[in-house]
């Protein structure tokens, strides 16, 4: 805090102890500082000291100085140090967080949207989000780091606005790709959480960002980070999948026809026979989760139907079907995960004559060995179950005799044989 102190004084001149300036003033005389010195050093040091106050003086330093500090971005690019204070400064006062120092602000209530305004505020001239973007191409972290975050705040605050101007702006997409493959971990943590945001029901920037090989990057990203066996850093990667595909037919074609689904097989692995709960981590959990639910996106009854049938087949000819049914027949699962793919596969069957006739083929491993499908149905009627278990199980069974006349015939005539216990 003295430094601090010192550092002001240096900024503003030594003030007599009586006459001690008050927040607001302190601020005016800085943003004075920033606009009328010709000296890069002052308007440094005027910026440095703007961003210490910026989250005690929010309101002060965002009325005051926004303008001053768009005419740093403008002016000052080469010296990467004032334009990294510049984004901070900014990414306090549009922050849509009550910081510390403001919770016990008498006026704390009327903090609570002051970040969305100062967003608006800024979001007047189209450029100045152009102008964000373009300080992304800067490698040095000081500058690419904030920028990001910036860009982070203004999503947050104005998502369908944002969206509409990186649309618009040259490049836009693509500069936020190339983060991914920047070997800063934090930043390209928080440019898959960036992208998660952009991506929300935008179904023009989902298929800008999958032709910007976004498949590609994220399982790169997947595969150097362990696969299932990662951390939240590959569950971030299958949310932004999971956005890409999602009621996109276009990308979902595109997933398909350039191979990708095979690179989910891998991430069904069971664990080895014999391994003990600790294989099936929460984190672990949370991932696959995130990969059937980006299966189930692939065939959904609510996609085209032909987008649904050339799916269907490609995940029977990658393998997955069958590692999901090794799931549904395997032990020591945990029941959440476990009624997740009872549900992707019904729905990779789901209408399939081709897919329910090998799904009726699979055999539990018990002895003597009996289809899994009369196992399935079993454990539905049995009251020990989880309730949501059953539920995957009706819902697979009634999949499995969507459209499938001679599965109709065959379960009926299985019912009522002698030997059905």
């Amino acid at each position: 805090m003295e430094y601090f102190k010192s550092g002001l004084k240096t900024v503003l001149g030594s003030q007599d102890p009586d006459q001690q300036p008050s927040g607001a003033e302190t601020v005016e005389r800085l943003v004075e500082r920033v606009q009328s010195s010709t000296l890069l050093d002052d308007r440094r040091d005027a910026c440095r000291a703007l961003k210490a106050l910026s989250r005690k003086y929010r309101v002060e330093v965002g009325a005051q100085g926004m303008d001053a500090l768009r005419f740093i971005l403008e002016t000052d690019k080469a010296d990467c140090e004032i334009i990294g204070y510049a984004l901070d400064t900014l990414c306090n006062v549009m922050s849509p967080n009550l910081f510390d120092e403001e919770e016990n602000s008498e006026e704390q209530q009327a903090l609570l949207h002051v970040g969305e305004q100062f967003t608006e505020m800024f979001l007047k001239r189209q450029e100045n989000v152009t102008l964000i973007l373009s300080f992304l191409e800067e490698y040095d972290f000081k500058v690419r780091w904030p920028a990001l975050k910036l860009l982070a705040v203004l999503l947050t605050n104005r998502l369908r606005d944002i969206q509409e101007i990186i649309l618009v702006s040259p490049m836009g997409v693509s500069k936020l790709m190339d983060l991914l493959g920047d070997s800063r971990e934090v930043i390209r943590n928080d440019t898959l959480l960036l992208l998660i945001q952009l991506t929300k029901s935008n179904a023009n920037i989902q298929k800008i960002v999958a032709f910007e090989n976004a498949f590609d990057r994220l399982f790169d990203v997947i595969v150097e980070e362990g696969c299932a066996d990662g951390g939240i850093v590959v569950e971030d990667c299958f949310l932004l999948m999971l956005n890409l595909l999602k009621n996109n037919s276009s990308n979902q074609n595109f997933f398909k026809e350039g191979s990708y689904i095979q690179k989910l097989c891998p991430m069904f692995a069971l664990p080895p026979e014999g391994s003990d709960e600790t294989c099936w981590g929460p984190q672990k959990v949370a991932i696959l989760l995130c990969v059937l639910q980006v299966v189930r996106c692939l065939v959904s009854p609510a996609n085209p139907g032909q987008v649904t049938t050339s799916c269907q087949k490609s995940l029977y000819s990658s393998g997955i079907f069958q590692a999901l049914s090794s799931i549904l027949m395997a032990s020591g699962v945990p029941v959440n995960f476990l009624t997740e793919a009872i549900c992707t596969l019904s729905e990779v069957i789901r209408g399939n004559q081709h897919n329910q006739q090998h799904f009726a083929n699979v055999m539990a491993p018990i002895n003597p060995p009996r289809e899994a499908i009369i196992i399935l149905l079993m454990s539905m009627v049995n009251e020990k179950q989880s309730f949501i278990l059953r539920c995957s199980v009706l819902y697979c069974f009634q999949c499995y005799l969507f459209k499938n006349e001679v599965g109709q015939a065959q379960v009926v005539q299985t019912l009522l044989s002698p030997s059905y216990e």
